[in-house]
């Protein structure tokens, strides 16, 4: 499926966001997920569906100091 992420075109396998986070490798609870300009809570990660051409912006957060 082809979805825009981070505003870069990306063809990915996920089906919903939950999957998104796995196949790219990054820890759920360090993460924040927006879906067509829509911040989507954690707890709806596994329940939101993909679909082709969603806007998605995702921030990872590091810690450090």
């Amino acid at each position: 499926m082809q979805i825009q992420l981070n505003g870069e075109d990306t063809q990915v396998a996920a089906v919903n966001l939950a999957d998104l986070v796995i196949e790219l490798g990054l820890e759920q609870r360090m993460i924040a997920i927006e879906r067509n300009m829509e911040v989507v809570p954690k707890s709806e990660y596994a329940s939101t569906d993909l679909e082709e051409s969603d806007r998605i912006e995702l921030v990872h957060m590091i810690g450090g100091g």
